[in-house]
């Protein structure tokens, strides 16, 4: 598969490195890192920047509108924004394309591809719902992080791990990151 991943401005970067770091391996993954996510890369995890990045098939600046995953004739397969936070969510909610990260997820809404928006904040405002409500009328999937105590997680990562395992499960990606309910 070819996979762009976003990795927005919210609290929870970790969500998207690891989803690089298990999708690299065997896929094609594209990556867009908004500036605020740089940053809470650096106070959130012991990852540098260049590192994640290095982690990914190919990288764009979330300003670079000539990336071709900013063209609907682009052939990727789906898309998966983690974190995903809430201005990034109201740009796609209500169309504004005015970053790479808006404009990719504006490509999979409009050519009928799998979009996977996993949201971070709490608590939600009815502004929050209302946009996930857009989204997903407009055919996103949206996945707030809410990680499940069912398989005993032991730590952070554990947690982090769930998470990533269930936006993987949506877009048909078999991986062994958290124990399933029996």
């Amino acid at each position: 598969m070819e996979i762009v991943i976003g990795i927005s401005g919210a609290s929870g970067v970790q969500y998207g490195i690891r989803l690089l770091e298990v999708l690299s391996k065997e896929h094609e993954t594209h990556l867009v890192i908004s500036e605020q996510a740089e940053q809470l890369i650096a106070i959130e995890t012991s990852h540098r920047v260049q590192d994640v990045k290095a982690l990914a098939s190919h990288v764009y600046d979330n300003d670079d509108f000539t990336a071709g995953i900013a063209s609907g004739s682009s052939t990727f397969d789906c898309m998966l924004i983690a974190p995903c936070s809430m201005k990034t969510l109201a740009s796609i909610a209500t169309g504004v394309s005015d970053t790479l990260i808006g404009r990719a997820a504006d490509i999979c809404l409009k050519e009928d591809r799998k979009l996977i928006l996993v949201t971070r904040e709490t608590p939600l405002s009815l502004v929050h719902l209302e946009n996930m409500v857009k989204a997903r009328q407009a055919g996103a999937l949206v996945m707030p992080a809410c990680p499940a105590f069912y398989p005993r997680p032991q730590s952070v990562d554990d947690m982090v791990d769930f998470i990533a395992g269930r936006a993987l499960d949506l877009i048909g990606v078999r991986h062994a990151l958290y124990k399933r309910w029996k």
